[in-house]
C-alpha cells in the first residue's frame, strides 16, 4: 500500500502518473499497432476495424461500472485503514466483473455485428468490421476483470506493476500482429481476424498474470473466496459512483456513433481519416489521462482521511499540470499533425481529413485537461453523478445539431469538427461549476482522522 495522505501531493500525482502513462501507452499501442498492420490492407480494412473498435467505448464504459467504483471505495478505505472494508469491496468488485464479462461475450457476438454493420459506409467494410469484432470479443470480455483488480491496486497506490504487466502484453501482441494478420512465417494471413485475435491472446496473457502477482505486489488487500461471494448491498455501492462513469463512456460511444452516422455520406474516406484521426487524439490525451488517473486515488484517500485541503490542492495541481500538457500537445498538432498520421495511413483523402480533424479538435485540448481533471476529483469524493451531467451535455450542444446539419445543403466535414470543438468548451464550464458545488458539500465540516482518532482515545 502506498500512504498518499502524507507528503507532496505534486509528487504523488506526478509518480504515479508516470507508471499510470507508461501503462495507458502500451495500452494505445495495442490499437495502434494493429491500425499499422491493418492500413496496408486499404482504408476499406482501416474504416472497418475503427467502426468495429467503437464496441470497445461501450465495454470500457460497463468496465467503469466495476473499476471506478471499486478504486473509490478502496481509496477510501486505505484512508480510514480499515482493511475489512478493502478487502469486502475488492473481493465483490471481482465477483461484478464476472458477471459483466459473461454479458459481454452474449450480448456481444448476438447484436454486435449487425451493429458495426449499421455504421459501415459500405459492404466491404461492414465484412471487416464484423471479422475483426468476432474475434476481438473476448479481449473486451476480459476488461472487465482486468479493471477489477487494476482498480483494486490504484486504490492501494500501486500502480507500477501493471505497466511493466501491460508493457509485456503490448510485446506480445507487436510479435502476434504481423504473424497474423500479414501472415509472417505462416503464410496464412487472416487480415483483420487476425488483428482482434492477436488482442485477445495478449490480453488473456496480461489478466492472467495480473492475477497471480495481485497479492505479491501489496498486502494491504486480499482476494479471498468469501469476500467474493456475491453480495447485492455491496454490488449497489460500487454501481453507485460507477454507474454514472460507465453512462460516461456510453454517451461517448454515442457521440461516436453519431460521428460515423453524419460523416457515413462522406465514404469510406472520411470514416478512415476520422478512425485514424480519433486515435491519435486518443494517445496525445495519454499524458494528461494519466496525471487524472493519479489524482483520483490521491483524492480519495485524503478524503477518506479527512483532509479537507489536501484534496482541493489536488485539483489544483492536476488541474494546472494537466493544462500545460495539453497546451503543449496543441501546439504541437497545429504545427506538424502529418508527423502523427503518416504511419498509419497512405491514402491521401484519408489524411487530408485526419490532418484536418486533428488541427481543429486540438483547439478543445486544454479544455478536455480540464473534464479529464474534474472527472477524476469526481471519483475521488465518491460521486461521479456531476461528471455524467456534464458529459450528457454533449447530447444537447453536438449530437442533436450534428444530426440536423447532415440533412442540411452545403455542410462540410469542417462543420462537424468545429461543433465538436463548441460543445467541449460548454462541457467544461458546467463540470467546473458541478465541482465547485460538490467539493463545498462535500469538505464542509470534514474532520481529519487523526482527530477523529485522538477524541476516541480520550
Amino acid at each position: 500500500m502506498h500512504d498518499l495522505t502524507k507528503g507532496s501531493i505534486t509528487g504523488h500525482i506526478i509518480s504515479m502518473a508516470v507508471f499510470i502513462g507508461l501503462g495507458l501507452v502500451f495500452q494505445t499501442v495495442y490499437f495502434l499497432v494493429d491500425l499499422y498492420f491493418v492500413s496496408h490492407l486499404g482504408s476499406w480494412a482501416i474504416a472497418g476495424v475503427s467502426a468495429a473498435g467503437v464496441s470497445s467505448f461501450v465495454v470500457m464504459g460497463g468496465s467503469q461500472l466495476v473499476a471506478v467504483g471499486a478504486m473509490a471505495l478502496i481509496a477510501q478505505a486505505v484512508g480510514r485503514k480499515d482493511q475489512a472494508d478493502a478487502n469486502l469491496v475488492s473481493g465483490q468488485a471481482f465477483s461484478l466483473s464476472i458477471l459483466f464479462a459473461v454479458a459481454t461475450l452474449v450480448l456481444g457476438y448476438a447484436v454486435g455485428p449487425k451493429a458495426a454493420q449499421a455504421v459501415s459506409a459500405d459492404a466491404q467494410t461492414s465484412e471487416a468490421a464484423r471479422a475483426y469484432l468476432i474475434s476481438y470479443l473476448p479481449s473486451l470480455a476480459l476488461m472487465f476483470p482486468t479493471a477489477a483488480l487494476g482498480s483494486a491496486l490504484r486504490g492501494a497506490g500501486v500502480v507500477r506493476p501493471t505497466m511493466v504487466l501491460q508493457t509485456l502484453t503490448v510485446i506480445l501482441n507487436a510479435l502476434l500482429a504481423p504473424v497474423l494478420i500479414a501472415g509472417w512465417g505462416t503464410g496464412r494471413p487472416l487480415g483483420v481476424m487476425g488483428a482482434g485475435l492477436a488482442t485477445t491472446i495478449a490480453v488473456t496473457f496480461g489478466f492472467v498474470v495480473l492475477w497471480v502477482i495481485f497479492p505479491r505486489v501489496q498486502k494491504f488487500i486480499a482476494l479471498e473466496s468469501k469476500t467474493m461471494r456475491p453480495q447485492l448491498k455491496q454490488w449497489g455501492r460500487i454501481m453507485g459512483i460507477g454507474l454514472p462513469s460507465a453512462g460516461e463512456f456510453i454517451l461517448m460511444f454515442l457521440i461516436f456513433g453519431v460521428v460515423y452516422t453524419v460523416i457515413k455520406g462522406f465514404g469510406p474516406h472520411a470514416q478512415a481519416g476520422f478512425g485514424v484521426g480519433m486515435r491519435i487524439m486518443q494517445a496525445t490525451f495519454l499524458p494528461v489521462m494519466a496525471v487524472a488517473f493519479a489524482a483520483a486515488p490521491v483524492a480519495g484517500q485524503n478524503f477518506g482521511a479527512g483532509l479537507a485541503d489536501r484534496v482541493r490542492y489536488t485539483f489544483r495541481d492536476a488541474a494546472l499540470i494537466c493544462s500545460a500538457l495539453m497546451l503543449l500537445a496543441t501546439l504541437f498538432i497545429q504545427w506538424r499533425p502529418e508527423m502523427l498520421l503518416g504511419p498509419f495511413t497512405n491514402d491521401p483523402q484519408a489524411l487530408a481529413v485526419a490532418a484536418d480533424y486533428l488541427r481543429i479538435a486540438s483547439w478543445n485540448f486544454v479544455a478536455s485537461g480540464v473534464v479529464f481533471t474534474c472527472s477524476s476529483m469526481f471519483q475521488g469524493l465518491g460521486d461521479t453523478r456531476p461528471s455524467l451531467i456534464a458529459s450528457a451535455s454533449r447530447i444537447v450542444t453536438f449530437a442533436f445539431p450534428a444530426l440536423w446539419l447532415q440533412s442540411q445543403p452545403g455542410v462540410t466535414l469542417h462543420t462537424f469538427w468545429l461543433l465538436s470543438v463548441a460543445s467541449v468548451y460548454l462541457q467544461m464550464l458546467l463540470a467546473l461549476v458541478l465541482l465547485r458545488h460538490q467539493l463545498k458539500v462535500k469538505l464542509t465540516g470534514l474532520t481529519p482522522r487523526a482527530t477523529l482518532e485522538a477524541a476516541s482515545a480520550a
